[in-house]
């Protein structure tokens, strides 16, 4: 809709209003308007605003507040793929398992087969429940667009809170990487690669822009290259999530195709944006293998575990986790110890000690102990990772996996005394520049799972410490 305003200063001139109309239509021309409606508008003196002006005899279009209560923003919802986000799971009693929450797009009837869109698994519809006015409950034979319901299955199948239901002949993207268009709202600019909370219609991850392709000139509705994006800006960008989730293009369905960014710290929506696409490299749905993390560690006779131990540098990790890893060892546990000393041969060879790199080196290693966790082992990460940030990086990488952060709380004095691979006198000498303790700063956890104050303790009463909260957890 396009609202002409204060057109009595031009005297209701048709002329000047067909100049104004032609003008944005061109504008929006490459926006994807299906339509737009130009109403000329006085509202200084209500000219067209409730009902048609008699100082415009020359237009017979609706008024403003007649045309915003009758407009469709979209008549095709119903002829959509069906899409239903689950908001609950109801369970009153043994015998009724519910998926609740409102159809987004096309309809459903009892008996048509439905699936559950991360994982595929196929169902039928078994029953469809509303509420009748008097509060008990309605059985419906089909639901549509704009319904709240609650779907019986006719299976047992895994799907909870922030899965769909989806049409299986015409399923939604399942990616961790799409393009998409974002509009910023915070005063803080927009920095590629920090980690904010995705939010869409159905589901929940932590999220970074991993590409800032362009900034959108609005004035011109050009791209041009750009660094950031400040508050109001609008840019093409391109989205990394931490695990996939379920989409479809927002110019095929707006409820399944929008998503919001949220600021981890402070809760603030930052952002607000459209899915253009699935992006280039995108890991896309993954594939179910038949050997599970629970075969895995069934076999093992353990419960797969991420132990992330953090401090200083010099304050004990490698050594801590190594006595822990001898004990474990010994109660016939599959462990694992990832430090600075095995993985920046290889894996993280070339990255620095700045804070871009501390986070890479955080989110390559969260990776791998995943990974070494879905295998069914119990693996210690070793590594500094002085931002609090940085470290729910890793606990949410590590998504379901049982995560325990470890704080090796030790005097900056003693581990520069101590300093076992001469990193504090280089950076004294100014010879190793961002190194945290000397010219970076360290985040203390504010609530580690374990936390370990070293001075005056041995590295096996520090290790028992740990294996007596593994005990407590259940996890050994």
């Amino acid at each position: 809709m396009l609202a002409v305003n204060k057109i009595d200063l031009v005297d209701f001139s048709q002329e000047r209003f067909e100049a104004i109309r032609r003008d944005y239509e061109a504008f929006a021309a490459s926006l994807g308007f299906r339509s737009i409606v130009a109403i000329p508008l006085s509202a200084r003196f209500g000219d067209n605003v409730i009902a048609q002006s008699e100082n415009m005899a020359w237009y017979d279009g609706p008024s403003l507040l007649g045309h915003l209560e009758t407009v469709n923003v979209d008549d095709d919802l119903a002829g959509k793929p069906f899409r239903f986000p689950v908001q609950f799971v109801s369970r009153p009693h043994l015998n009724f398992r519910g998926f609740q929450g409102q159809v987004a797009s096309g309809r459903v009837a009892v008996g048509d087969t439905v699936a559950v869109a991360k994982s595929g698994v196929t169902t039928r519809i078994k029953r469809i429940v509303t509420m009748a006015p008097d509060g008990t409950d309605l059985d419906l034979e089909e639901a549509r667009d704009g319904q709240s319901v609650t779907f019986v299955l006719a299976d047992e199948v895994d799907c909870s809170r922030g899965d769909m239901l989806v049409d299986p002949q015409a399923a939604p993207v399942i990616a961790d990487r799409f393009d998409a268009r974002l509009v910023w709202f915070a005063e803080r600019a927009l920095v590629a690669g920090r980690q904010y909370i995705l939010r869409t219609e159905t589901d929940q991850t932590a999220a970074a822009v991993a590409v800032l392709q362009n900034r959108i000139d609005i004035s011109q509705l050009e791209e041009v290259k750009a660094d950031t994006l400040a508050l109001n800006d609008v840019g093409t960008v391109t989205i990394a999530a931490q695990r996939p989730i379920a989409f479809d293009p927002y110019r095929a369905n707006r409820a399944t195709g929008a998503f919001i960014l949220i600021d981890r710290i402070s809760n603030q929506t930052v952002a607000a944006g459209m899915i253009t696409a699935q992006a280039n490299g995108s890991a896309g749905q993954h594939r179910l293998f038949d050997v599970t993390q629970k075969d895995r560690a069934a076999i093992k006779h353990q419960k797969p575990a991420i132990l992330w131990f953090t401090g200083l540098s010099g304050a004990g990790k490698s050594t801590i986790a190594n006595t822990l890893e001898r004990r474990l060892h010994g109660l016939g546990l599959h462990t694992y110890v990832l430090d600075g000393a095995n993985t920046r041969q290889g894996l993280n060879r070339g990255l620095g000690f700045d804070a871009a790199s501390r986070r890479e080196e955080v989110q390559r290693i969260a990776h791998v102990a995943k990974l070494m966790a879905d295998a069914g082992l119990v693996v210690m990460a070793s590594f500094i990772s002085p931002l609090r940030e940085e470290r729910q990086i890793a606990r949410d990488i590590a998504g379901d996996n049982a995560f325990l952060e470890i704080f090796v709380d030790a005097d900056l004095e003693d581990c520069m005394q101590r300093d076992p691979k001469g990193f504090y006198k280089l950076a004294l000498e100014g010879e190793l520049k961002h190194f945290t303790g000397v010219d970076e700063p360290y985040e203390a956890p504010d609530a580690a799972d374990v936390h370990l104050r070293v001075k005056g303790r041995t590295p096996e009463e520090l290790a028992a410490e740990i294996e007596a909260a593994l005990k407590a957890k259940g996890l050994l």
